[in-house]
């Protein structure tokens, strides 16, 4: 067993959904306390355990300071997404729409950010945006079909096109 913080972190969350939420929070409180106050990593994993427990608006003003503090490595990409999707979840669908627009994919991510994108821009009355990215992020993985799918997803970046029948 890893008894680093991260490890422990770790531990945390590979057993949170076995666990109550008023221990939940108590626990990862607990982790936090052992970091220096506003470390970012720190400040992250409690955003994200509030999250967890379905409080984005407790959350969301933890993320944007562990991301105003430097957080790095793989957190920070799940930062602006979980950020992004709490702010979405909230009904601050173009706040999201604004941190993931331009948000490269990732190796830790993947295209996650492209599939909140395109919840956010559909909360944000974007349809035919959010059908064109997540058509566009679906695509490279499709064994068949994926450059017909893309070209379908091209066609609805164009605005006034029809597409096809």
């Amino acid at each position: 067993m890893d008894e680093t913080w991260d490890g422990r972190i770790a531990a945390f969350w590979a057993d949170a959904g076995s666990r109550d939420p008023k221990t939940l929070l108590a626990a990862m409180t607990e982790l936090v306390r052992e970091q220096p106050e506003g470390d970012p990593a720190a400040l992250y994993e409690l955003a994200s355990v509030h999250d967890f427990l379905g409080h984005e608006s407790q959350a969301i003003p933890l993320y944007q300071a562990a991301l105003d503090g430097s957080l790095d490595g793989e957190r920070k990409p799940q930062a602006v997404i979980q950020l992004a999707s709490s702010l979405r979840n909230v009904g601050r669908a173009p706040e999201a729409v604004s941190l993931l627009e331009d948000f490269p994919e990732d190796p830790t991510t993947g295209s996650a950010s492209r599939a909140f994108l395109a919840l956010a821009l559909f909360d944000a009355g974007r349809s035919r945006e959010a059908l064109q990215v997540a058509l566009a992020a679906l695509a490279p993985t499709l064994p068949l079909y994926s450059g017909t799918v893309a070209a379908y997803a091209d066609e609805l970046e164009e605005p006034g096109t029809q597409g096809r029948q």
